[in-house]
């Protein structure tokens, strides 16, 4: 069972693509390099999606939207999941577990990101595209854990 297969599938199934996921990585990352280029990013949004744990946490956060999308969560964590409540806090907790595996800069990273919410972050959080409650935090901690990598390679310049 190819795992990375499936979690891919199971993004664009979402309407997620592995270059939305890229484009939130040299959002975050071409202020500190110049010539960073949109394959370098994709090259480390692959990177992470072969991790084991970021597959897990793909698979299970896109099954709990999924349940919560057709009402299969019993309540209140269907009303919890289905509005994600601001002090709910579990989608968050799935989501460290992607940016744990490239050091602490990914929470800052993924802090940030989730805060201005750009690109494909924007319509996963507009409730009216169906539930995506993990899937919005998961997408931008794979975003910041691929930048995180590109941080720990050491090939970044700061400008002056």
């Amino acid at each position: 069972m190819d795992l990375e297969k499936i979690v891919v599938d199971m993004l664009n199934e979402r309407g997620v693509k592995l270059d939305d996921i890229a484009e939130l990585v040299y959002y975050l990352q071409s202020g500190y390099r110049n010539d960073l280029t949109h394959e370098e990013c994709l090259a480390n949004v692959d990177k992470v999606l072969k991790k084991r744990e970021v597959q897990n946490a793909i698979m299970t956060g896109i099954q709990i939207d999924k349940l919560a999308e057709n009402n299969q969560l019993e309540q209140p964590l269907q009303q919890i999941v289905d509005t994600d409540e601001g002090l709910y806090g579990i989608d968050e907790v799935v989501a460290f577990s992607i940016i744990n595996v490239y050091g602490s800069i990914g929470f800052t990273n993924f802090g940030y990101i989730d805060k201005v919410k750009p690109g494909i972050l924007e319509k996963l959080n507009d409730k009216s595209n169906g539930c995506h409650t993990f899937l919005d935090d998961i997408v931008g901690a794979i975003a910041a854990a691929a930048s995180s990598r590109l941080a720990h390679s050491g090939d970044i310049h700061l400008d002056d």
